[in-house]
C-alpha cells in the first residue's frame, strides 16, 4: 500500500468535511444485468455466488478510491483489496471466508471452494491480519432489494460494503440488485458509477 498525501489531493475538501459525520457512508443499490453471466454459469456449471463475486471485487478493484482507507490521521491506498464475504453454516448462522480474487478465474474457482468449506469446518468470525484490506461483502439470495442499511461500527471504519440481493427478470433481462457503501470522505457518486460499470462489463465478458 501506499500513503495519499490528501492535504494535495483534488479531494481533500471532501474528506476533511465528511470524515468528522458520525455517519460518513454513501450506500446506492442498482439492478445490473447479469444475463450473459447467469447463461454462462448454468452452462458451464460454476457456483453462482462466486462467479458474482469475482466479478464485483475485480470492478471494484479496479476504481483505486475504493482500494483506499483511513489508518489513523492517515490515507492510504491498497494496491489490491480481498474479499471478506459471509459463508451460511447449518444452525442458519454464518461465519467468514477471506479470498483473493485477482486470481485468474480458471485457478479461483477450485482456489474459492476449498477456501468456503475451509472456513465452514473453522466456523471463524475473524477479519484476519489487515481488516482494512478487505471488502466486505453479504448476500440476501432470497428476495429482491431495492435498497439496503448495512450495520458498522463505532468509530466508523472505512471499508467498502458490498451486498447481492436475489436476481429476477424484466422482459428479456436478468437483473440482479447490487448495493455497494462507501466512505464518502473517500469515494463519491462518480466511482461508485465506475464500480457498477466495471462490474457489468466483467459479467458481459466472463
Amino acid at each position: 500500500m501506499k500513503i495519499i498525501d490528501m492535504k494535495n489531493d483534488p479531494r481533500r475538501g471532501q474528506f476533511e468535511y465528511f470524515r468528522t459525520f458520525s455517519n460518513p457512508y454513501a450506500s446506492m443499490t442498482a439492478n445490473c444485468d447479469i444475463t450473459h453471466l447467469r447463461q454462462t454459469v448454468l452452462e458451464n456449471g460454476w457456483p453462482f455466488f462466486l462467479t458474482v463475486l469475482y466479478c464485483a471485487i475485480n470492478a471494484a478493484n479496479e476504481v483505486p478510491e475504493l482500494r483506499r482507507r483511513i489508518k489513523g490521521n492517515q490515507v492510504v491506498e491498497y494496491e489490491t483489496c480481498l474479499s471478506s464475504h459471509t459463508v451460511a453454516l447449518p444452525d442458519g448462522t454464518y461465519c467468514y471466508c477471506e479470498l483473493d480474487c485477482a486470481k485468474p478465474f480458471a485457478q479461483y474457482l477450485p482456489y474459492a471452494q476449498a477456501e468456503v468449506e475451509k472456513a465452514r469446518r473453522s466456523c471463524s468470525m475473524d477479519d484476519g491480519d489487515d481488516p482494512d484490506r478487505l471488502f466486505f461483502v453479504s448476500s440476501i439470495p432470497w428476495l429482491s432489494f431495492t435498497a439496503i442499511s448495512m450495520p458498522v461500527p463505532d468509530p466508523p471504519d472505512s471499508n467498502v460494503r458490498i451486498n447481492f440481493g436475489r436476481f429476477f427478470e424484466q422482459g428479456d433481462k436478468i437483473l440482479l440488485p447490487l448495493n455497494i457503501s462507501v466512505h464518502h470522505s473517500l469515494c463519491d457518486g462518480i466511482h461508485i458509477a465506475r464500480f457498477y460499470e466495471s462490474f457489468e462489463k466483467r459479467a458481459s465478458e466472463i
